[in-house]
C-alpha cells in the first residue's frame, strides 16, 4: 500500500471514529450501527468492513489511537504523571463517549484497554525510583515489584473509572499527586526497611 493509499484509509478510520464518538454522546453502543456511521461519513458500507470487523473494533482503534497513545509518549519516573495527566484529561474531554463505553461494555472490559500500557509505565517508574534513590540494583530484595505494580495498576484503574463515574470529587492534577506521593513513599520506605534491617539484629 503506497503513502496516498495509507493517508486515505487514516483518515477515513479518523471519520469513522469522530462519527462514532458523535454516536456515543447521544446513545448507548448497541444502539449503534455501522450504517449510521459510513452514512455519516458518506462512504459504503463495504468500506467499514475494510478496516474494522465490527463497531467495537472500530471503538478499540479509537482509545488506541486517542487515550494509549499518550500514554505510551511518557517514559521515566518525572513523564509518567504527565503521560495520566493527559489520559485523565482526554477522559474529561470525552466523558461522554468514555461514560458510553463503560456502560455498554462494563467495567472489566473498559479497564482493560488501559492496563497494559499503565502496567508498563508504572513497572518502569518503580525501577527509576530505586535508581534514584540508589536501590537499583537491589530492587527485588525489597519489594515483589510484579505483585506492587499490579496493585497500583489495578488502583489507578479503579480510581480514573470512579473519577469518570463522579464518584470522586477531585481534579486530574489532585488524583496524579496522590498517587505518585503514595509511590515514592512505598518505594522510599521499603527503601529504609532494609537500610534499617541490619541494625535490628545487631
Amino acid at each position: 500500500m503506497n503513502q496516498k493509499n495509507v493517508s486515505v484509509a487514516e483518515q477515513t478510520k479518523r471519520e469513522l471514529a469522530a462519527a462514532l464518538k458523535e454516536a456515543m454522546a447521544q446513545k448507548p453502543l448497541d444502539k449503534i450501527t455501522i450504517s449510521e456511521l459510513t452514512n455519516a461519513c458518506s462512504i459504503r458500507r463495504q468500506s467499514f468492513y475494510y478496516h474494522f470487523e465490527d463497531i467495537y473494533d472500530l471503538l478499540r482503534w479509537m482509545f488506541e489511537k486517542e487515550a494509549i497513545s499518550l500514554l505510551r509518549q511518557q517514559e521515566g519516573s518525572l513523564l509518567w504523571k504527565e503521560g495520566l495527566l493527559q489520559l485523565f484529561h482526554y477522559l474529561e474531554e470525552n466523558r461522554a463517549v468514555c461514560l458510553c463505553a463503560l456502560r455498554s461494555m462494563g467495567r472489566d472490559h473498559m479497564k482493560r484497554f488501559f492496563e497494559s500500557d499503565i502496567y508498563a509505565i508504572i513497572h518502569l517508574t518503580i525501577e527509576q525510583l530505586a535508581d534514584e534513590i540508589g536501590q537499583g540494583r537491589h530492587l527485588d530484595s525489597f519489594v515483589d515489584v510484579e505483585t506492587l505494580t499490579h496493585f497500583y495498576v489495578v488502583a489507578l484503574a479503579g480510581m480514573m473509572e470512579s473519577w469518570l463515574l463522579g464518584e470522586i470529587d477531585r481534579t486530574p492534577e489532585e488524583l496524579i499527586h496522590f498517587a505518585d506521593t503514595i509511590l515514592n513513599d512505598q518505594i522510599r520506605g521499603a527503601s529504609a526497611r532494609l537500610t534499617d534491617a541490619p541494625s535490628h539484629h545487631a
